[in-house]
């Protein structure tokens, strides 16, 4: 057990380890901050000053030993537009953004997961083909397509929902149903496949065989068994929260961390770009990390299968 959690937990270090290089160089070889953060028409000295204070005028080695040296200290960075604490400005931004992932989450399991076991008991039925269809559709739209349509419904043409801004639930019903309709579209897809494949297993029928009503089937054996795909993409989506509210809040200008993200890029606001891949890679690895320790409760087997083995 002590080698799988020190296994895991060197994969989870490794893993936030290479986004932040790969975002440290992809970073700074997309553009210079001096260019888009000063004035078009600063002079070349304020250009050089700025870059010297930021260490920017060093070579890229150094600012990549530099940067890790502060992370380690607990040293963040500060933002270039304000000089404010990097982290800071991420941290209060995440509120807003758990307000409309969490509830988003929340309805993607409600409707996916049934609507897949719905599916799956009437396999080839119109109800089946109905689900299925409106899965590819709910999957293949982008979320900024279905955001603005949503807006041109309910916000122009009926006037019941605002199309934007955070003042009050209501600013949030569009941007929650636009962030959980593609994920419950995925999870209905996911859960299907998987109800299928155990529904076709031997053990099923034999349940059946024994006079089992089919509801004690499905329940006792057949979800049992599905949920570790089940339970695979879930975890994928709990990662993703922050991740995936980024579009959907830059079209319903919502001030979460996701604009904040989107702002930080266009302006090669180096620090808070950073700590938001920080969080967001850290939010995936603690996921997977939840999706392991899952496994081993729905199906021992697995657990062990990871287990050290005890010797003679």
């Amino acid at each position: 057990m002590l080698n799988f959690i020190v296994s895991r937990l060197s994969r989870a270090l490794l893993t936030i380890f290479l986004v932040l290089t790969f975002a440290f160089f992809i970073l700074r070889m997309s553009g210079d901050p001096a260019m888009l953060i000063m004035s078009p028409d600063a002079p070349p000295e304020a250009l050089i000053a700025f870059r010297q204070g930021w260490g920017l005028d060093a070579p890229l080695w150094k600012q990549y030993l530099g940067f890790f040296k502060n992370l380690l200290q607990g040293n963040f960075g500060q933002s270039m537009r304000d000089s404010s604490p990097a982290m800071d400005l991420v941290i209060e931004r995440i509120p807003a953004t758990l307000a409309l992932a969490l509830p988003a989450f929340a309805l993607k399991l409600l409707i996916g997961i049934p609507a897949g076991i719905f599916a799956a008991l009437h396999r080839n039925s119109l109800a089946d083909r109905l689900v299925m269809s409106l899965s590819v559709a709910g999957y293949t739209v982008p979320s900024f397509v279905l955001g603005l349509v949503l807006v041109l419904i309910f916000a122009v043409r009926l006037d019941w929902l605002p199309s934007g801004g955070h003042d009050s639930w209501k600013h949030a019903v569009l941007p929650i149903i636009t962030l959980s309709l593609g994920g419950a579209a995925v999870l209905a897809r996911f859960t299907r496949s998987a109800m299928l494949e155990i529904m076709g297993q031997p053990y099923i029928r034999t349940a059946s065989a024994k006079g089992l009503p089919w509801r004690a089937v499905v329940r006792a054996h057949a979800l049992p068994n599905a949920s570790i795909p089940i339970v695979t993409v879930a975890g994928f989506m709990v990662g993703s929260l922050i991740a995936g509210a980024v579009v959907v809040e830059s079209v319903f200008s919502w001030p979460g961390v996701g604009r904040l993200l989107v702002s930080a890029v266009a302006n090669r606001d180096l620090a808070v770009v950073q700590c938001i891949l920080l969080l967001v890679a850290a939010t995936m690895v603690c996921s997977n990390l939840i999706v392991d320790a899952l496994y081993g409760l729905i199906d021992p087997r697995l657990g062990s299968a990871d287990a050290p083995k005890s010797g003679h």
